[in-house]
């Protein structure tokens, strides 16, 4: 029992337990974030994808993708999650879902990097059927989020083959929730003529969310990913039916923060000089409206950090990707890491 609660007293430190106020001895406040991450290609450099599905990233590919620059992707990105701490998260985010992903192995290389190694994280990871040999991915930390379950949803009901969904259930510091973790096809053809195949993609995730709900009715939910589309395209306004603002937003409903950051004119790619927001963490009611002993939203944070920004010419202030018109740039990703913040009140012991 004192080993326990020896445990139980590292956690809540590293979580950065926080006196509420000077008038209110009798509650502390704890916060865990939570954030998502485009990798952009992270492709290793072994052609072993039976369909050459990667063969554009080996070294005798067109992008000559040798040891050299994946050592330096990986370091890269390393370094940005070591930078993702605040002072009320010292260790980093509790959980990162992540996409672009060849396979197990290179998020594997990522958190042994020396920036990441000792923070002890944990991997979830499914081979997905998509057409570009990509995945989703979650990184956690061992010290918040325990996992319980994971399943993969695919999507069969667009012409072509696309990322699986990726849903892990899990007790963040004794509370359930599920994250969803998703890359929802792109835009190629048009945004018009292509939003039938996002909409699938949230109709998939609300079942998702639908099916959990039946299970455990209070249940928190997160969809989180690249979803291709603005806060306010038709796969989340309409058929995820994300709310702007989140006032009245029903328990198994969902509330959007990015709506209003995209509004104030911040982004996460850029493209032809307009920035969209396609890295959303979307949150269910019950992660919103609720008494502040649970879990609940209160924050919501593009990581745009002047390293991860590019200073030349006309890509000057986007996203500094690792290629741009074929020309190796050694960047870190062509999409921003967004995180949101969730704490709740515990009492004092």
């Amino acid at each position: 029992m004192k080993h326990i609660s020896a445990i139980i007293a590292v956690v809540m430190t590293a979580l950065a337990v926080l006196p509420v106020s000077a008038a209110d001895n009798n509650r502390k406040v704890q916060v865990a974030g939570i954030a998502f991450y485009n990798f952009e290609n992270l492709f290793d450099t072994i052609p072993n994808n039976p369909e050459g599905r990667d063969v554009e990233f080996t070294p005798g590919g067109p992008r000559q993708w040798d040891t050299r620059k994946y050592n330096e992707k990986v370091h890269n990105l390393a370094y940005a999650i070591s930078q993702f701490k605040t002072k009320v998260t010292p260790l980093g985010p509790a959980i990162i879902g992540v996409s672009e992903i060849e396979n197990r192995s290179v998020m594997e290389d990522v958190i042994a990097q020396p920036e990441l190694k000792h923070l002890d994280l944990g991997i979830v990871h499914h081979d997905s059927p998509d057409a570009r040999g990509v995945d989703v991915g979650m990184i956690y930390n061992k010290r918040y989020f325990r996992v319980e379950n994971v399943t993969n949803h695919r999507l069969t009901t667009i012409p072509y083959r696309t990322r699986d969904q990726m849903c892990v259930v899990g007790s963040l510091l004794g509370q359930r929730i599920a994250v969803i973790v998703n890359h929802w096809p792109s835009r190629i053809g048009g945004q018009e003529q292509s939003s039938p195949n996002r909409e699938a993609a949230a109709a998939l995730s609300k079942q998702i969310a639908d099916s959990l709900w039946n299970v455990d009715p209070e249940i928190g939910v997160i969809i989180m990913g690249d979803l291709n589309d603005d806060p306010q395209d038709k796969s989340c306004a309409v058929v995820l039916g994300a709310k702007k603002k989140s006032n009245g937003v029903e328990a198994h409903g969902f509330f959007n923060p990015w709506w209003s950051k995209l509004d104030s004119g911040v982004g996460t790619l850029a493209y032809k000089s307009q920035w969209n927001l396609f890295d959303q963490i979307i949150i269910s009611g019950n992660l919103v409206n609720v008494p502040d002993d649970r879990w609940h939203f209160y924050e919501a944070k593009v990581l745009n950090f002047d390293f991860l920004k590019d200073t030349e010419g006309s890509r000057q202030g986007y996203p500094k990707r690792t290629y741009s018109a074929g020309s190796y740039l050694g960047g870190y990703s062509d999409h921003f890491p967004t995180e949101i913040f969730l704490r709740r009140y515990v009492k004092n012991k």
